[in-house]
């Protein structure tokens, strides 16, 4: 089964597993990520990553913005300048029409 499950289908999959496995024991994540890599054929990296936070469009624009504040600096050194920049970028509202 493994290999020939469709993107889709693993997309279906990942979503209740990422909650269950958020909310686990260390014990429960190390099961919880076997029955993933065998259910869709991932490595169990591979699996890690794709249960990794993914943030709403919201605060990816946010950041985005941030960013583009601190002239594209690196991730590292941007997570130290956000408490600077985000009162900045809370001031800034967008103009509506």
């Amino acid at each position: 089964m493994a290999g020939k499950i469709s993107m889709g289908a693993r997309r279906e999959v990942v979503s209740p597993v990422t909650e269950r496995y958020r909310s686990a024991e260390r014990a429960e994540k190390e099961r919880i990520l076997d029955e993933l890599c065998a259910t869709t054929g991932w490595h169990r990296k591979h699996a890690v990553r794709e249960g990794r936070r993914r943030y709403g469009a919201t605060t990816k624009d946010a950041l985005m913005a941030l960013w583009e504040a601190s002239d594209r600096v690196c991730g590292k050194r941007l997570t130290v300048m956000i408490p600077t920049l985000l009162p900045a970028l809370e001031q800034k509202r967008p103009i509506e029409a």
